[in-house]
């Protein structure tokens, strides 16, 4: 097991964050990385991105740019820590949540995927090798793909650390550790956030992890127990990689029924058209 999360539910409670930096309530982070190769990257990773995220200069006035550069000063950081295994790797995804907007920042496989009652939304794209933009960056950067492996080596098309594949620190690597954004604002519709690694998005859509969450919270409105429940849910569906889920409510009360209006027109079968189905169903 290679895998980090972490969940800070209100940041305006860590003394560091209270002090420094002025931000609107409700204000979260959190966030996921699939390690690979060793666990050094990913526990890296880990302690590190946010320190890196709100120590840029940007931040907070252009927090987009702020995530960008913490992805890759952190990766950075990695490589130069001496005592760390610079050939492990990790992917990344975090979500910072900043009143009613959430920035997602993904570089990997892992995947957020936005419970829109009832509606599965994806807010982050899964970066495999053999994904058509990714393909085509990691050619033109002199990458090659072998059976859907970068360089024959590893099955995402960005990730952090890994610098036994990316070389030197400046030089252009098929592999990358730029994350792709995506910013929400959170409205009435929106329900909950579903982090999880690729080990769950392996065996299960992103449809049927909202669908199993959504009605989780109607019963007990408990965003832990529906991220064990998913995570018990791909095992049994025979899942053979790791598994971490993060699932987050964005309300304090559960989600209300959805209500399907009765239709009451009535519908029937003309005999032609029976006769029609009855030749289809017994392959006439």
């Amino acid at each position: 097991m290679e895998d980090e999360f972490v969940c800070v539910d209100i940041l305006l409670e860590c003394k560091r964050v209270a002090q420094q930096l002025d931000l609107p309530s409700p204000s979260a982070f959190y966030g996921i990385f699939d390690g690979h190769g060793g666990v050094d990257a990913a526990s890296f990773i880990k302690k590190n991105i946010f320190n890196f995220i709100i120590e840029d200069s940007q931040f907070p006035s252009s927090i987009k740019k702020a995530v960008k550069n913490a992805f890759v000063k952190a990766d950075h950081a990695f490589r130069d820590a001496g005592t760390l295994d610079s050939s492990s790797g990790t992917t990344a995804l975090i979500a910072l949540v900043l009143g009613r907007a959430v920035l997602i920042a993904n570089a990997g496989d892992s995947r957020a995927v936005l419970g829109k009652r009832g509606r599965a939304v994806e807010l982050s794209k899964d970066h495999k090798p053999n994904c058509t933009s990714e393909r085509l960056r990691i050619e033109k950067l002199g990458g090659v793909i072998y059976d859907g492996y970068l360089n024959g080596q590893l099955s995402v098309a960005r990730a952090l650390g890994d610098w036994h594949i990316k070389g030197s620190k400046g030089s252009k690597s098929p592999l990358s550790c730029e994350p792709e954004l995506e910013e929400i604002v959170v409205t009435e519709e929106d329900e909950f956030l579903i982090l999880g690694c690729d080990g769950l998005w392996d065996v299960m859509s992103s449809q049927c992890a909202v669908t199993m969450v959504r009605k989780e919270l109607v019963q007990h409105n408990d965003p832990n127990i529906c991220a064990k429940v998913l995570v018990t849910e791909a095992l049994q569906r025979n899942s053979c990689d790791n598994l971490t889920v993060v699932v987050v409510c964005f309300s304090k009360d559960p989600p209300s029924k959805i209500e399907i209006p009765r239709s009451h027109r009535r519908r029937s079968i003309s005999a032609e058209g029976l006769d029609l189905l009855k030749g289809v169903l017994n392959g006439r």
